[in-house]
């Protein structure tokens, strides 16, 4: 029986996947190294370490320590200012009723996020309190699509992995899921999360128990 639900943050509640693009992208320019949407779509649930790692071998770089930290920060800071004036108005179409509906049925609700910006986000867009668990980068290191970071949301919500179904519109979440042994629930397009359980566009006129039903899951 499904008692626990994980989500994703960005690109999944949030639409703060652009602004993770425009400072990957400002980062890879100065450092002499095309980046596109394609490079992009590789680092969608990445750590902050792996997705610069990446970077640097698509550019065939290697840097110091010292050096990667600096990227790793000024990226960061990039981001932050991106997004410093979000606000509640930017929360993805049909989540926040979907969140209620889920807290009115009475499942656990987990974030799962590599970005270890994920709490003062969902506290800038007003979603924090809908959430029994957080685990994000600072909790857990390894980048999806390692199950690590859906493992620890089901033990904080004290469920087991075949207790709870996942939100991922990355294919690298999709698979930590998985991985994970737990359902999959992809936002997106069915030919770009092929391994995800069921596929939706959005939140929009879904209901929790509408989407598990469809998943043969009640």
């Amino acid at each position: 029986m499904i008692r626990g639900l994980l989500f994703d943050l960005d690109g999944v509640l949030v639409d703060t996947a652009k602004y993770h693009f425009l400072a990957w992208q400002r980062m890879a320019s100065a450092l002499g190294i095309p980046f596109g949407h394609k490079e992009n779509e590789q680092l969608k649930g990445v750590s902050r370490r792996e997705s610069l790692e990446r970077i640097l071998a698509w550019g065939k770089l290697t840097l110091p320590e010292p050096e990667m930290q600096h990227w790793m920060d000024l990226k960061n800071q990039w981001y932050l200012e991106y997004v410093e004036h979000m606000d509640p108005q930017e929360v993805l179409p049909g989540v926040r009723s979907f969140l209620a509906d889920a807290r009115a049925q009475g499942y656990l609700i987990g974030l799962g996020s590599a970005s270890k910006n994920a709490i003062p986000l969902l506290k800038k867009v007003d979603l924090f309190s809908y959430f029994d668990a957080i685990v994000d980068g600072h909790v857990v290191t390894e980048s999806k699509p390692h199950p690590a970071v859906f493992l620890e949301g089901a033990k904080l919500l004290a469920l087991l992995p075949e207790q709870c179904v996942v939100f991922e519109d990355a294919v690298a979440g999709v698979e930590a899921a998985k991985r994970g042994g737990m359902r999959c629930i992809g936002m997106g397009r069915q030919e770009e999360l092929p391994l995800a359980d069921k596929v939706i566009s959005g939140f929009e006129n879904q209901t929790v128990s509408g989407l598990l039903a469809g998943l043969s899951l009640l």
